[in-house]
């Protein structure tokens, strides 16, 4: 027998079936979930807490007419499920497969893209404002999680859409989780709201009972009314102009469905408060939904299993260098937009509880209390996500560069990241720090030098940001002293002829593997702001070509910099900049990506060589020392 879930190739098939058949089809869902994502990895709890919310969804609502928008994106993999992508689910965070979030570009049931957190409130409303303004009697729905609901846009978008007369539907998902522990008094509060269905089901039970005495129920039912504010006083969503429904069940596929067809019935902005749990239907997600929020591929039977020790990862040197330096300076604190795990602070937050500081998903404000803390005589460190920065850019220039606050901004995830693709490549950083006044920006090649140059980033008296890869680079020996490298200073790594690399980060391993066959000098730049200008002009002057590499974006970024200072100092160098095109990176393996892209040593040498065609033969190795 045909399983349903082979069945539907779009929700006109899921909408066909009886409501008794739709827990059989989350049963399916899930299971199929689980083999999918045990094989190619990718977010795992977060998705299992969203079968039944899915299915409910797109079987009362007239997708793709009706809009859904997610919020994180990351727990659509049931959506795509349901949307015609089944038989595509194995290709699923690889370069040219499925990506783990929604994408415009791929489904027209991806209504809206949602990587970043926060949006769908704002992105839904602008919908609903456009159907009506358009007399369509089209649904908007935005599906946030209860981590995302932290960060301020969030709520400037129901702020704005509280008093609108637009057919706005917003369906909290919580599950009591981000990607770390819920922290702040928005989770307490909703935690409130949660014990408030005792106050339901004993009303339920009352209401059983006095049905069988009719007088009796409508006196209770008045009296009800007179009370209702003493007893269950208004939510905070009905303070902003939405009618509030919940808390319900979101595992119960059935009753989900007879609150959306009730909500949908209304008119105006409305809150449906959905409880579901992360990783729901496998047993260990359920009980550790951290492990399992991004895991890679595992057997379903056995679960995670710790491999063996690999290198040391930047992340891991950076926690490791926060602990040691709190450890010698007690001003320093340590914050994070929730991404302690990803951002290697969960050591600190242990050993430094009073210093650590998760300001939930709400950069702009993790960055402005970090300058605040400064002007306090605090010093600051942000571990951040480079992707997550750029949500934050007013308060980087106006409350820490403009006051030029002595704030360390650790840029984890700089350059490509992978399987998460676009919207979490960290691309633009250098681009986007270098042009700040005040600003510093540090580029370690590798793990030695990560932690050397968070030491040299502390020791400043003025913002600076050191970026860094996910994952290990060389495997280079890190030195557990705080000894830190020269301010600004860059360092030449290897001696040749004619050609220089002016390397910025981990690529200037892959310079180096080109100038050995080519004999050229190559020089670990470290800084891209301040630029080692007296270096630049020394090597300017003593060789005819120039190479800069970078995983960045080419324009406005290191290599551009190099070019504005051999402007200004007059020199005419032949230049080839190396770095990220003017596109949007795909998703996919790393390493693959790189070679695509040509960032790696024989992309660089063939780059070369169509610039220089005599370098494009591979002559017999010279070293000068």
């Amino acid at each position: 027998m045909e399983a349903l879930l082979d069945w539907i190739k779009s929700p006109l098939q899921l909408r066909k079936l009886s409501r008794e058949s739709l827990p059989g089809l989350a049963h399916e869902l899930r299971e199929r979930l689980i083999q999918t994502v045990s094989q190619t990895g990718g977010h795992f709890s977060s998705n299992l807490g969203t079968i039944e919310l899915t299915i409910a969804l797109h079987y009362v609502y007239n997708t793709p007419e009706d809009r859904l928008v997610w919020d994180v994106g990351h727990q659509t993999y049931p959506h795509k499920m349901l949307t015609g992508r089944l038989d595509q689910m194995g290709s699923l965070r690889q370069q040219g497969g499925l990506s783990g979030f929604p994408r415009r570009e791929e489904s027209i049931y991806d209504t809206f893209g949602t990587a970043h957190s926060s949006t769908s409130i704002s992105a839904a409303f602008g919908m609903a404002v456009a159907a009506k303004q358009c007399g369509s009697n089209r649904k908007a729905v935005a599906i946030i999680g209860d981590g995302a609901l932290t960060a301020g846009m969030a709520f400037e978008a129901m702020n704005n859409a509280g008093n609108a007369d637009a057919d706005l539907l917003v369906i909290l998902n919580d599950n009591d989780m981000s990607i770390s522990p819920p922290v702040g008094a928005l989770n307490q509060y909703l935690a409130g709201l949660m014990s408030g269905r005792f106050y339901a089901e004993a009303k339920k039970i009352g209401q059983q009972f006095l049905r069988n005495a009719p007088p009796l129920f409508e006196l209770a039912r008045r009296i009800e009314q007179q009370t209702q504010q003493l007893i269950q006083p208004d939510t905070l969503f009905e303070k902003l102009g939405f009618t509030y429904t919940g808390p319900i069940d979101g595992h119960d596929v059935d009753g989900l469905v007879t609150a959306l067809q009730a909500v949908k019935a209304k008119s105006g902005p409305q809150f449906l408060h959905v409880v579901t749990r992360k990783g729901k239907g496998y047993a260990k997600a359920e009980v550790d939904p951290i492990s399992y929020h991004g895991p890679g591929k595992f057997d379903p039977a056995v679960g995670l299993v710790p491999g063996a020790p690999g290198k040391t990862t930047f992340t891991q040197v950076f926690g490791q260098w926060l602990c040691d330096m709190a450890d010698k300076d007690p001003r320093l604190v340590g914050i994070t937009p929730a991404m302690r795990e990803g951002s290697g602070m969960v050591a600190f937050s242990e050993r430094f509880a009073s210093r650590y500081h998760d300001v939930g998903i709400a950069e702009q404000h993790a960055v402005t209390f970090a300058a605040g803390m400064a002007c306090e005589g605090m010093k600051p460190v942000v571990a951040i996500y480079s992707t997550f920065l750029q949500r934050a850019y007013d308060q980087l220039i106006h409350d820490v560069a403009l006051q030029n606050l002595p704030v360390v901004f650790a840029l984890d995830r700089a350059g490509l990241v992978g399987a998460d693709g676009a919207t979490h490549a960290g691309m633009f950083d250098i681009a986007f720090t270098r042009c700040i006044p005040n600003m510093a920006v540090a580029c370690p090649a590798d793990e030695n030098e990560c932690r050397q140059l968070l030491s040299s980033a502390y020791a400043q008296d003025h913002p600076v940001t050191v970026r860094y890869p996910r994952g290990a680079g060389v495997g280079a020996t890190v030195n557990p002293t705080l000894q830190p490298l020269p301010y600004g200073q860059a360092a030449i790594q290897r001696q040749g002829q004619d050609v220089a690399f002016l390397a910025f980060g981990p690529l200037m391993h892959e310079a180096l593997k080109v100038a050995e066959s080519i004999d050229a000098t190559v020089v670990n730049m470290r800084w891209a702001k301040p630029l080692d200008t007296a270096m630049l002009k020394q090597i300017a002057e003593t060789h005819t070509r120039l190479v800069t590499i970078e995983d960045g974006a080419r324009m406005g970024g290191a290599g551009a910099a190099v070019l504005e200072a051999l402007q200004d100092m007059q020199l005419h160098n032949t230049t080839l900049v190396l770095g990220f095109e003017d596109a949007f990176t795909e998703h996919g393996d790393p390493q693959k990506l790189m070679a695509h892209y040509g960032l790696t040593a024989p992309g660089i040498h063939k780059k070369l060589g169509e610039r220089w065609p005599d370098l494009a033969a591979q002559p017999p190795l010279r070293r000068v020392v």
